[in-house]
């Protein structure tokens, strides 16, 4: 998933719930509802010990035999946790498709027939309703595909068996919990195989802290076939994630001959006026707003498109931590909005390095002396600062982009 939406989603919102009594209303789950997984002893020994540490923590025996009726492992869960891409798609295939036609189409179609629920998501939570609109159409094509797995197996199997089994059983209690308070029952929570859920992606804990009920009908309802109470959701989780009301996420922007690249980073946030008198400007050549700090990153290196980048984008890493993430939907919720597409062409002719590749990248700067904090296969920050200082050390462009020619340059 793209990377646990804290990714918010898998972070997820959760608001208390109203409504139904969980004790009685969803003891008679239907079996349809339960995938009758195996149980090995060693899954039922788990179950065991989880069920006394659910129970200290407040769920009722009740609730939590009734949801854990036909639970067991679910093989599809454990092979997809345990799998690892060799090969990721560049920035620019992965906003091809963030923001592709049909996406941008259906963005227009989903913004007309909800255009009064926006307008007033918009004006409770002050989070422009373009880029809610984007999150649901990155997260599952505007509810068209929304998970089908159902979440307490999958955070079962995560916390029985996954990668990441205190996060698992943390999400595990929050999902009881949110079946406990009356909010949805287990038949019906249905989502992904990390335990994201609903048209906008919520993780259990991400929802017991932001979802609410925006239609009035008693309940926080990110499952059902109408998307309002999530889009409700998002917003507010954007909003208490310290979205600035009234700006964009950020924009491209023209770069002066002789940029130092060294400075296009995330985290080198300055005020507009020195990006300005450092003769940054707007793709048609007009000073640069400015809605306070900024930075200016340039994802695919010194061949690709720059941005500047706001408040507001830094917001959507919040919900999901990963700069393609928050240019897709920034992207995809300007194009819904009638922006036009980015200017400056990508080097679409630059070979993607595969995992094996870039751990062999990491592993040979760490020993050139440029660490790289670990070799795991992801370019994050570390690694981007370690190819930058090779690069200012060698006569290179530090636009700290993981090309194949620096790994030749390495070996």
């Amino acid at each position: 998933m793209k990377s646990f939406p804290l990714a918010l989603f898998v972070i997820a919102l959760v608001a208390g719930g109203c409504g139904v009594n969980a004790n009685s209303s969803y003891n008679n789950t239907p079996p349809m509802a339960r995938s009758q997984s195996p149980q090995p002893e060693s899954f039922r020994a788990w179950k065991s010990g989880f069920r006394s540490r659910a129970i200290a923590q407040g769920i009722q025996p009740s609730v939590f035999d009734a949801a854990f009726r036909g639970v067991g492992v679910n093989s599809e869960v454990m092979r997809l946790d345990s799998r690892q891409a060799e090969f990721t798609k560049p920035i620019w295939e992965y906003l091809d498709s963030a923001a592709s036609p049909d996406r941008v189409t259906n963005g227009r179609a989903r913004r007309a027939e909800y255009a009064s629920t926006m307008a007033a998501i918009e004006q409770t939570y002050g989070v422009d309703s373009d880029t809610v609109l984007a999150i649901w159409g990155m997260e599952t094509n505007y509810g068209t595909y929304r998970g089908d797995i159902p979440v307490i197996e999958s955070l079962a199997t995560l916390a029985y068996e996954g990668r990441r089994k205190s996060f698992a059983e943390d999400q595990l209690i929050a999902a009881l919990k949110i079946i406990q308070a009356g909010d949805t029952q287990p038949a019906n929570m249905i989502g992904s195989w990390a335990g994201a859920m609903g048209h906008t992606q919520f993780i259990p804990t991400s929802y017991l802290s932001y979802a609410v009920d925006f239609n009035g009908d008693g309940r926080r309802d990110v499952w059902s076939d109408s998307p309002v109470d999530a889009l409700a959701s998002a917003a507010n989780y954007l909003s208490r994630a310290g979205w600035q009301s009234g700006a964009p996420w950020g924009m491209e922007v023209r770069l002066p001959a002789g940029f130092n690249y060294a400075l296009a980073d995330d985290s080198n946030r300055r005020s507009v006026s020195q990006w300005r008198t450092a003769g940054v400007r707007t793709m048609n050549g007009t000073t640069l707003p400015d809605y306070g700090p900024a930075a200016i990153i340039a994802p695919a290196g010194a061949r690709g498109p720059a941005f500047i980048v706001y408040q507001n984008f830094y917001v959507i890493k919040r919900y999901n931590n990963a700069t393609s993430y928050a240019l897709g939907v920034g992207h995809l919720g300007d194009r819904i909005g009638g922006g036009a597409p980015f200017v400056q062409p990508w080097p679409r002719g630059e070979r993607t390095l595969s995992r094996t590749e870039k751990i062999e990248l990491q592993e040979r700067l760490t020993a050139a002396g440029y660490d790289t904090g670990g070799a795991d296969g992801v370019i994050g920050p570390d690694t981007a600062s370690a190819i930058r200082r090779f690069q200012s050390a060698n006569g290179m462009t530090p636009d700290g982009f993981a090309s194949a020619d620096l790994l030749n340059a390495l070996r």
